[in-house]
């Protein structure tokens, strides 16, 4: 089980990573669509092995709370891009992306709780 746990959690932490790295450089580079993809893939990845996670720890409340922002994360990574490309105003969703990821990250590593 500790196996399990240990590969999910190297999963999820990785694809947070290289979910942000892409989606900055899809909001940054709009001309191509590869990294848009990769985006969208490593948001997938991160979904299921946060999934997995919460399995193994029993489904705490708060990380319950930690999936629940992560999902409007994504969306809202998803309309900056969208928002970017049709030359729309994106300060608020900014704003609410970088406080909702800074939550995200301390309540993953038990910062907060």
């Amino acid at each position: 089980m500790w196996k399990m746990l240990s590969m999910f959690q190297g999963a999820h932490e990785g694809s947070w990573f290289l979910l942000v790295l892409f989606f900055l450089v899809s909001y940054f580079v709009p001309k191509q669509t590869i990294t848009l993809m990769l985006q969208r893939l490593f948001a997938v990845i991160m979904i299921i092995s946060g999934v997995g996670m919460l399995f193994s720890y029993g489904f705490p409340l708060l990380f319950i709370l930690k999936g629940v922002l992560a999902v409007i994360v994504i969306a809202i990574m998803e309309m900056l891009v969208g928002k970017k490309k049709r030359s729309e105003p994106q300060g608020a969703l900014w704003i609410a992306c970088i406080i909702l990821l800074v939550i995200i990250i301390l309540l993953g590593y038990n910062v907060i709780g």
